[in-house]
């Protein structure tokens, strides 16, 4: 046992030091049309009973979903995204909490590469029943290539602010001595809420760009 511990211990004692290094950390920003838009619709009934609240709420939102059917097209994916059915109180005074009505919330989920249909996609949901637009968001399929350009410009500003260091202190970078990525969300998608609309002129939409972030920790040995 003895023996043992001698040779962990001048194992240990030779182990070279860790080299002098530099560690910064670089971010890089790519602006990309999107090609993607996600809808998220809603149907907001109230009744007094919840039978009679969840039945409402059911024809109308069969009404909204053959609309967008139509609308959106067959490209178009669409899908139940939320239910609830929840009763609503009122509070007389001096008394316990009662139940007022109750109220049914069903929310359906378009996505569509069709960018120019998504005004027209909103505009028919609220002219069928729906009264609740609760978000519209903007993506990409496939974000791999400006993730890409997102990391090499993350990469550049990190090497950047390291030669940056490496000359106020007078010293050199001698080799990279690793590199990460990540600390950033890999995309920022433009999200608008557009609750409680009402149906009038047609809706304009201007997709605007997303954002694909990328984010790198580089250390790099130096030396004089």
């Amino acid at each position: 046992m003895l023996a043992f511990f001698a040779i962990a211990g001048l194992a240990f004692a030779q182990a070279p030091p860790p080299p002098p290094y530099i560690q910064a950390f670089g971010e890089g920003v790519v602006a990309v049309a999107p090609d993607q838009a996600h809808i998220a619709v809603g149907v907001v009934t109230q009744a007094a009973t919840a039978e009679a609240a969840g039945t409402q709420n059911a024809e109308r939102a069969d009404a909204v979903i053959r609309e967008l059917r139509r609308v959106a097209g067959p490209n178009a994916e669409i899908r139940t995204a939320g239910y609830s059915l929840e009763p609503m109180y009122r509070s007389p005074r001096d008394a316990a909490p009662e139940i007022s009505g109750y109220t049914a919330r069903n929310t359906v989920l378009v996505t569509t590469s069709d960018l120019k249909s998504v005004g027209p996609i909103i505009d028919a949901a609220m002219k069928a029943g729906a009264n609740n637009i609760q978000r519209l968001e903007f993506s990409l399929k496939d974000q791999r290539a400006a993730r890409a350009q997102a990391l090499k410009e993350a990469a550049a500003a990190a090497r950047a602010d390291a030669e940056a260091i490496a000359s106020a202190l007078g010293v050199r970078i001698v080799r990279v001595l690793s590199a990460e990525a990540g600390g950033e969300p890999p995309i920022r998608p433009m999200v608008m809420s557009m609750a409680r609309m009402e149906a009038a002129a047609a809706t304009p939409i201007e997709p605007g760009t997303v954002e694909v972030r990328a984010a790198v920790t580089l250390r790099v040995e130096v030396a004089r």
